[in-house]
């Protein structure tokens, strides 16, 4: 079957139901619904559908099956590791128009979405009903929840709520095979053999598309304060860390370099937190509920500073400067995107971070002491970004093949400190040479066999997470 032909049956099939959808063929379309964050594939998909329902994407998956088409998933595409790239003639199935949320339980405290609601519309809408979705991240704005869970997204606030997976009371699915399964139907309690659940989440739709997702949402948090603090040394993160978990729950524990706020201040937008100059920055979050949890922050404080961990600090008086500070931490990836930084997401567990994160430094400025390295990331959960920036003079082919030399060295570490290659934005195309790093040979077959049995003819985002 040739492409119009393709497009032709695509048409034909989004024409059906009360609630049609759309098939896009316009360049300006296939190049942006072909592509995520990743700069390094060019987009090059035959069609963009975009549906309205689950029984157009199972009528959809049984057309691809059928006729041997390779669909991939599109959400709101800010994915790093190419996951949602679509380079090799493949149909993109976007999620955009399945945005609506369909049902709330206050008593239960959850929300029924379709798989294209956006991050911030659902905490929004959390926020409405007087609750609080606390999965977030600086793409809140633009990532859409299918995406999120196919990646088992985590973002900042991963050391007090979990990961996305910990919020997903069900799933409604269309697996590689054109089955539609309810996955758990919303039990907190199902003790009823293998939770398929969380086969999907974070398999980067490999196994299937999620459609639907039921939501848990918590409650508001109260008074949220946010404190920065310079650090004299890495090991210090680790100090402080310790210090104040010893009496805080902390709902956040971030970490950046100079160099990564460097970029930040220079767009102008930001202001440095002090006037002290530190190697490295800690920001910490945690809920002022009383006087007597703000007296033992301050405590603690002082108990870092004459430690010699902390140069200097400054803390929140307003929910405003709040909001400012965290701009130190969250605009660093914005900051840096003019340099084409090539990413590396990598985690250990949280007590090796500092010689963890010293021996890669050590080893990328050794070989390519002309590379800028910007550290940040969340190192209360032990997950650090990597970024090398281009050199202006550079080309982005040469870099990109001198960062692919950077990778081996830097994932022989991550596999020395028994940690992983992908923290949180999955596999995809980019770490897919080097999944072997993190998971076994015994694994890896494995989650081949789960692939065949939910997709045997291939036809799920084909070439992610392993050919």
């Amino acid at each position: 079957m040739n492409a119009e032909q393709i497009i032709a049956n695509l048409k034909s099939l989004m024409e059906e139901g009360s609630a049609p959808g759309k098939v896009l063929t316009d360049p300006a379309d296939l190049d942006n619904y072909g592509k995520d964050w990743t700069k390094i594939y060019p987009p090059k998909p035959t069609a963009i559908v975009l549906p309205k329902t689950t029984e157009q994407v199972q009528a959809l998956v049984k057309f691809a099956n059928e006729n041997q088409v390779a669909l991939v998933p599109s959400g709101g595409r800010t994915g790093l590791s190419a996951g949602a790239v679509a380079a090799n003639g493949e149909v993109v199935v976007a999620f955009d128009n399945m945005n609506q949320i369909l049902d709330f339980s206050a008593s239960d405290r959850t929300v029924h979405c379709q798989a294209g609601v956006v991050t911030e519309q659902l905490q929004t809408f959390a926020e409405e009903n007087d609750l609080y979705y606390p999965v977030d991240f600086a793409s809140a704005g633009s990532s859409q929840l299918g995406g999120n869970l196919s990646t088992n997204a985590g973002g900042i606030k991963v050391i007090r709520y979990g990961m996305s997976r910990d919020w997903v009371a069900g799933l409604k699915v269309v697996t590689g095979k054109g089955d539609v399964l309810e996955l758990n139907k919303d039990l907190e309690k199902n003790n009823t053999g293998y939770d398929l659940r969380h086969l999907f989440i974070g398999a980067e739709g490999t196994l299937g598309f999620i459609t639907e997702a039921t939501m848990k949402l918590s409650r508001q948090p109260d008074n949220l304060t946010v404190l920065v603090l310079g650090l004299g040394d890495l090991t210090n993160t680790m100090d402080v860390l310790q210090t104040f978990q010893k009496k805080i729950d902390l709902t956040a524990y971030e970490f950046f370099s100079h160099q990564a706020m460097g970029h930040v201040l220079a767009h102008g937008q930001v202001q440095a937190p002090f006037e002290t100059e530190a190697p490295y920055y800690a920001l910490l979050e945690f809920e002022s509920v009383s006087d007597q949890v703000m007296d033992d922050a301050m405590a603690l404080f002082e108990q870092c500073v004459e430690n010699g961990w902390v140069l200097d600090g400054v803390i929140s008086q307003s929910e405003t400067q709040a909001q400012n500070l965290w701009q130190l931490r969250e605009r660093i990836s914005e900051s840096i995107a003019p340099r084409t930084p090539y990413k590396n997401d990598i985690s250990v567990v949280v007590s090796k971070v500092p010689g963890f994160l010293r021996e890669i430094d050590e080893v990328v400025t050794e070989h390519y002491p002309d590379f800028e390295i910007i550290w940040f990331g969340h190192i209360g959960d032990g997950n650090l970004h990597l970024n090398i920036l281009k050199p202006e003079d550079m080309a982005k082919e040469d870099f990109f093949e001198k960062c692919q030399q950077v990778n081996k060295w830097v994932f022989e570490i991550v596999q020395r400190y028994n940690g992983s290659v992908s923290a949180e934005h999955g596999v995809g195309m980019t770490k897919k040479p080097y999944l072997e790093y993190t998971r076994s040979a015994a694994e890896i077959a494995y989650l081949r066999g789960i692939k065949q049995v939910f997709d045997p003819k291939g036809v799920m985002n084909p070439g992610k997470i392993f050919d």
